[in-house]
């Protein structure tokens, strides 16, 4: 008879949820000699889950399993800005951690999490095309929009999907310790361990503008960043006065024009050190930020990676 697993794991599949999201706990923790734990995968009741993306879900189990569950997995799920999930999910997620288990949400799970208050005053995360619905819908949760994953120690959060796997070798790390989680990704194919945030993989980190008073000048300013680029120029673009401006602007994108112009900066860098050669001085300079020393600092703070990582991923395999 094989030991007994150490280690109990449910993964709560909500109606919408995403195949990968499912698909990634359940496998990294998928009951075998070398890892010691038992999964179990379950829904509101036991039955058909429909999912997203075409796919259905039959699971064996309820929300007994959250009862049972030492971990306990949320994966993503669709629309999750718009409706909570049944009372009964929310109370089965807060009876469990209140019994010890500890909750970790992949990708949109986290609003599922974030529904039932125990996140409130905590940092986490989500996919980066929901991040700034997550902090709207629940502004007691500190939302980090630049991370792949997040351990407030009982609860747990991820970006994207991918970022699931780095929250699972996280947890195997924890439990297990570094040769575990390093075999488990050689299996998985994937990376150990990765440098960087979430922020890195955004298609732009310039916002898209909730209105079109200064569309103009933002293209105009995206035509001249290696310029030196002040409130009071943009500003006298525009027409209006810096303080108008400013007012404006933030209302209109949700940035101030120092802020908006930085991620402009940051954005044609990036571009720059996927498509060139050039080092980052050059770069540094060619996008008014002057120095590489100041690139680098910038490009830290935005998208929690360096310039030369950030290269190297596009330029992996190659």
């Amino acid at each position: 008879m094989p030991p007994s697993p150490l280690r109990r794991v449910a993964v709560l599949v909500l109606d919408g949820a995403k195949p990968l999201d499912v698909g990634i706990p359940a496998q990294v923790f998928t009951t075998r000699a070398s890892m010691p734990y038992e999964v179990r995968v379950c829904g509101a009741a036991p039955g058909l889950v429909t999912g997203g993306d075409g796919l259905a879900y039959y699971v064996a189990h309820g929300l007994d399993a959250l009862a049972w569950a030492d971990i306990v997995f949320v994966p993503g799920y669709r629309f999750p800005d718009r409706d909570d999930p049944p009372q009964a999910v929310i109370d089965a997620l807060i009876s469990a951690h209140e019994r010890g288990a500890r909750l970790a949400a992949i990708s949109t799970g986290a609003f599922a999490l974030a529904a039932t208050g125990l996140l409130d005053g905590k940092r986490a995360t989500t996919h980066w095309h929901y991040t700034r619905a997550l902090a709207a819908r629940h502004p007691f949760v500190q939302v980090d929009e630049n991370v792949l994953f997040v351990d407030e120690g009982s609860v747990l959060t991820s970006a994207g999907a991918a970022s699931g796997i780095d929250l699972c070798l996280h947890i195997l790390r924890g439990d297990l310790g570094v040769a575990a989680s390093n075999h488990a990704a050689r299996r998985l194919v994937a990376a150990p361990y990765r440098s960087g945030g979430q922020a890195q993989y955004v298609p732009r980190s310039v916002p898209e503008p909730l209105g079109e008073r200064f569309a103009a000048t933002r293209e105009w300013a995206l035509h001249r960043l290696g310029e030196p680029l002040t409130l009071d120029v943009l500003a006298r673009q525009a027409g209006v006065s810096p303080r108008t401006f400013s007012r404006r602007f933030v209302e209109e994108t949700g940035y101030t024009p120092m802020q908006w112009v930085m991620r402009a900066r940051i954005d044609l860098a990036r571009e720059l050190l996927e498509r060139s050669q050039r080092s980052v001085e050059q770069i540094a300079a060619d996008v008014g930020l002057g120095t590489g020393a100041n690139l680098r600092l910038h490009f830290q703070r935005i998208l929690g990676t360096t310039p030369s990582e950030y290269r190297r991923t596009f330029t992996r395999g190659e």
